[in-house]
């Protein structure tokens, strides 16, 4: 050893902490095997016991709470948060995330439990773009917008890894790096085709803001190739821009046997050592899955140098070092974490308030709020009484589940009567022996019919038990039963009828839209969820959520899934007209919006000026509501975004007021992206919209408010 035991007063130099981690791991890594280094790039690590070095395994999942470990508190799946709006409130949520993560990771090391999930690595967020609404996972996402989901992901990073100047609370990772978003049955062998402007302006900010901004610890390759090269194995993605572009520090890893995907998916590669040799090379420090296994056999051929494997297996130690593994306890800032945090009152609180920020009205004639005291209420439909919708995927488990049907019953007025009836199925056609139509819906004051869809129909490869591609959803009207079901709840019925919609992509609905006196969409909301959605529609809450992904009217609108082109996608490239537009959600108040004051009406492209709009409550309830910024840049080429989120504030506005609400608009706001990559600003004539929905003819005719004002690039 370079460093006795007996001078460094431990029985393992490496853990002396007087000295710095990379001194450290150098000592630790210059006593190790090429055995014990491979075994060491894998998520299961094994033990070393001659040198101290307990096992650990990186694999642990926070998606939206410490998932796939126990107890734990849900909160709403990321689609849902990112309906929020509310930066502040992702950092609160990841904080406590955290907080049960260090907490049951003490208690998981007293009991011995080292395995999978049991660790302080987690593999979140996933920053992709949900460009396509079939996309199975695109719950998992912050929506279809790069800025909206560099922001949020920005927060739960920073919530996740705390502000400790030396040790991580957690570590999180930036998923799945990159252009990957589908189709979930193909992902093993498929080919990402992108431009370079698509790249540069929606694939990677989010990636890019994680890196520079939140100095997130690691970066996920994906499954597919990207432009011809397997993105856990791409010189463009990996080292021209992650690491030398961006110089980012931490340590990348594959997703899980993506690795093997080189050589039996993507046929890149003759067998597992090339494949194996080909990923570290490229600068993957850490394997799921056991390809690395093979690394043995590549260095015997010659395919990788035992350097190159000690650069990667430091990367990897120095994570373990700043989360405090080879320390003394006591010097543990986290410490202090116990059970008691695990699933707390105020963690529980936290799920509500998440749950009520993300629920979105998409439509009310008016019969909302409902009144609690109605003498009969029929609740009817296949998602009222199914504690699954809560959850969304990879999930941990609450004893506090409270479905949407318990919800309801809790909050509404203990002498109304309250008729329960499934009435259908979620997706397959059902024989009803009693036509609990007649006897319930059209006898009762209101119903509220909980519709829409689940797991079992969306989600990641081979985990929806319903879905005939592997999760995704091609179809992505409301399954027919169920919209049979509800011709029938409004056939001869003057009485409201409030649909409910679970789900994490959107659903096309037009006719929902017409049948429905409202239409209320709450996600997948975590186990507060019912308690939420019984809020909204009784008035105890005023719904602000706004919509991160645009509804299509029909499929009809959507470019090939397999088209990884932006061209008529999202909000920002779509030229028809969509069912509900991004941004959008409705209030129970009135939100109005004065003229748009801009500081200077001409500026220089490295310029910066404060907008200003004055935003009035002139409604009936104190309320949020989420205040947007789009900017349109010029396009001589006719090849830029109809407009682009740019930043947005939550606010809180009681009835009657006004406030002044300001923003800052600089060259990132400015910039446009090129067809070679490239970032520039253009002189002409830019427009900036503030309002409470994106800009277009669509968000007008559903009486959102929008003003805007130009000024010029010199």
């Amino acid at each position: 050893m370079n460093r006795s035991s007996e001078q460094s007063g431990y029985e393992f130099p490496w853990y002396n902490p007087e000295i710095s981690f990379e001194e450290r791991v150098q000592l630790l890594i210059d006593e190790m095997t090429v055995e014990e280094k491979i075994s060491q790039l894998m998520h299961d690590a094994a033990a070393i016991e001659r040198l101290g070095v307990p096992e650990y395994n990186w694999w642990s999942e926070a998606l939206h709470g410490v998932a796939r470990s126990g107890r734990a508190t849900v909160y709403p799946q990321p689609i849902g948060l990112a309906a929020s709006f509310d930066r502040d409130l992702i950092y609160r949520i990841f904080n406590a995330v955290s907080d049960e993560a260090r907490a049951k990771y003490e208690v998981a090391q007293s009991i011995g439990n080292r395995g999978q999930y049991a660790g302080l690595t987690f593999w979140t967020p996933n920053v992709n773009i949900f460009r396509d609404p079939r996309w199975g996972r695109g719950m998992e996402t912050y929506g279809e917008d790069p800025y909206l989901t560099s922001q949020l992901g920005i927060q739960c990073v920073r919530g996740l890894q705390g502000n400790h100047p030396t040790y991580l609370k957690t570590g999180a990772c930036a998923k799945h790096y990159a252009v990957h978003s589908g189709p979930e049955a193909l992902r093993h062998e498929f080919d990402a085709v992108t431009t370079m402007k698509d790249l540069h302006e929606t694939y990677l900010p989010a990636f890019k803001a994680l890196v520079t901004e939140a100095n997130v610890e690691s970066v996920m390759g994906a499954y597919n190739r990207v432009n011809g090269e397997p993105a856990c194995a791409s010189t463009l993605l990996l080292q021209d821009i992650l690491l030398k572009d961006w110089g980012f520090q931490g340590h990348i890893l594959s997703d899980c046997w993506a690795i093997s995907d080189f050589h039996s998916g993507h046929m890149v590669t003759g067998d597992a050592a090339e494949s194996a040799a080909l990923a570290l090379n490229m600068g993957v420090s850490l394997n799921c899955g056991n390809s690395f296994a093979a690394l043995g056999e590549a260095l015997e051929r010659g395919l990788v140098t035992e350097s190159t494997i000690d650069e990667r297996l430091a990367t990897l130690f120095i994570t373990r070092f700043e989360l405090g593994l080879f320390d003394p306890p006591e010097m543990n800032p986290y410490k202090h974490l116990d059970e008691t945090v695990i699933n707390s009152e105020e963690h529980a609180q936290l799920a509500y308030e998440a749950a009520a920020s993300s629920i979105v009205l998409l439509k009310n004639n008016g019969v909302l709020p409902l009144n609690p005291d109605l003498k009969k209420l029929y609740v009817t439909g296949p998602q009222a009484n199914n504690g699954t919708v809560l959850l969304g995927n990879y999930y941990g488990m609450s004893r506090e589940l409270v479905n949407i049907l318990e919800g309801i019953t809790s909050r509404v007025s203990a002498g109304t009567s309250v008729d329960y009836r499934m009435g259908v199925m979620e997706y397959w056609e059902s024989v009803n022996t009693v036509d609990w139509v007649t006897g319930g819906a059209r006898e009762a004051d209101a119903t509220i019919a909980v519709l829409g869809i689940s797991q079992l129909m969306e989600g990641e490869e081979g985990e929806s038990l319903a879905s005939p591609t592997r999760g995704d959803r091609i179809d992505l009207n409301l399954p027919s039963n169920q919209l049979d079901y509800l011709r029938r709840l409004k056939k001869d019925n003057d009485k409201p009828v409030i649909v409910v919609l679970t789900g994490g992509s959107p659903i096309t609905m037009p006719e929902v839209e017409e049948l429905a006196d409202a239409i209320v969409w709450v996600w997948y909301p975590g186990q507060e969820g019912g308690n939420a959605v019984a809020d909204v529609i009784f008035g105890n809450i005023v719904p602000a959520g706004k919509l991160p992904i645009t509804f299509p009217v029909s499929d009809s609108q959507l470019p090939d899934y397999e088209d990884y082109s932006m061209k008529g996608r999202t909000y920002r490239y779509m030229t028809g007209k969509p069912l509900y537009p991004f941004g959008y959600g409705l209030s129970y108040t009135k939100f109005s919006f004065g003229p748009l004051q801009l500081e200077h009406q001409e500026i220089s492209p490295e310029g910066r000026m404060t907008v200003t709009v004055e935003v009035r409550n002139s409604g009936e309830f104190d309320a949020d509501e989420v205040v947007q910024l789009y900017v349109t840049v010029p396009d001589p080429d006719g090849n830029q975004p109809l407009w682009s989120l740019k930043d947005f504030q939550r606010i809180e506005l009681p009835k009657g007021a006004s406030t002044q609400v300001s923003f800052e608009v600089g060259p990132e706001a400015l910039q446009q992206i090129n067809e070679q990559g490239e970032s520039e600003i253009l002189p002409g004539t830019y427009t900036i919209h503030v309002g409470n929905s994106s800009p277009g003819e669509r968000s007008r005719e559903l009486g959102m408010e929008l003003v805007s004002n130009t000024f010029q690039v010199r």
